[in-house]
């Protein structure tokens, strides 16, 4: 895994952009006068060297249509476009739209560019064959789940994540950063850390360190309800170190299982017989997993957790 230091270049791609500071600390090119806003999560990625790693890791085809994700002033973006046979770039700052297309403009690549003005959260992805981005960092999670639940599959993400987010999604069972997200992610995908970054590969620099992974779905996916597996999970994890037995005995819990256990066997006009009891059912169901911890299981071990009890007729929904 590498680990590529600061550029003393501003930017990659077209003409490189002079900065400057305002008396108020924000960041600004003199050309363009453009202010960064953080709040947006725009920390423009500025040394070429990272850019064209990212780019390479793609693997990008020149069939391939590639989705960006803030593209801010276009420095991935020009890379992209000169290898990709299209890029769909996702903008909510019209500024940086209007930056773009500057950037393009009576060029060549100009006709290979798409930009959607939104918020890509809560816009249907197109058709995509690869997904490289320098991620605005308050969107990972939902756009990671959004990604790997987009049909049809694409080829690999190659995605700039904060440090600390990336380690959680290739953590493993034992590992401080391993949770919900790492078992939900490596359910659907392959991922991996290609590279760590430095704050100072940025215009302006994050407080937080970043890191790149590569992320290819598994195809086909595991043939489960996923919403019974995120229900599953949910309740595993709300205290990763406690034993599974712990978790499930609690009375909300036991409360919410047996409620989805009786419609169940109501739709299906199934009467309970007046011994029934729910926890003995639920023990039943943990087995070997009751003294067990989430932190310790892996994606088999869960998905044999949920197998044990949709078995039984134990849902964690009822549609």
């Amino acid at each position: 895994m590498g680990r590529l230091k600061s550029s003393s270049k501003n930017s990659a791609g077209g003409g490189a952009m002079k900065k400057s500071t305002t008396g108020s600390g924000s960041t600004v090119t003199n050309s363009q006068q453009l202010t960064f806003n953080t709040g947006l999560g725009q920390h423009i990625l500025k040394n070429p060297l990272v850019i064209q790693s990212m780019v390479e890791k793609a693997a990008v085809r020149s069939t391939d249509v590639v989705l960006e994700i803030g593209p801010g002033t276009g420095n991935m973006t020009v890379r992209l476009l000169e290898k990709a046979k299209k890029v769909v770039a996702f903008e909510v700052d019209p500024r940086m739209v209007a930056e773009l297309q500057k950037r393009v403009q009576c060029t060549p690549l100009q006709q290979k560019l798409q930009i959607i003005v939104g918020d890509v959260i809560r816009n249907d992805l197109p058709f995509f064959d690869l997904c490289v981005a320098n991620m605005p960092y308050q969107i990972s999670s939902p756009f990671v789940f959004k990604l790997l639940l987009h049909r049809p599959f694409f080829r690999c993400a190659i995605l700039m994540f904060q440090k600390e987010f990336a380690q959680r999604l290739v953590a493993k069972p034992g590992d401080k950063f391993y949770s919900r997200l790492s078992v939900n992610t490596q359910l659907l995908a392959r991922v991996d850390i290609i590279m760590k970054v430095g704050k100072n590969n940025f215009r302006p620099p994050p407080k937080v360190e970043s890191a790149v992974i590569r992320l290819e779905p598994r195809n086909p996916p595991p043939n489960i309800d996923y919403t019974s597996w995120d229900g599953l999970l949910r309740v595993c994890f709300v205290r990763k170190n406690k034993t599974l037995a712990a978790e499930f005995t609690q009375g909300s819990v036991l409360q919410m299982l047996e409620k989805n256990y009786r419609s169940l066997a109501s739709v299906k006009n199934r009467s309970l017989p007046a011994s029934f009891d729910m926890k003995q059912l639920v023990k039943d169901c943990l087995g070997e997993y009751a003294e067990k911890r989430a932190r310790q299981l892996d994606v088999d071990d869960f998905l044999q957790l949920l197998l044990n009890f949709t078995s039984k007729g134990v849902m964690f929904n009822v549609t």
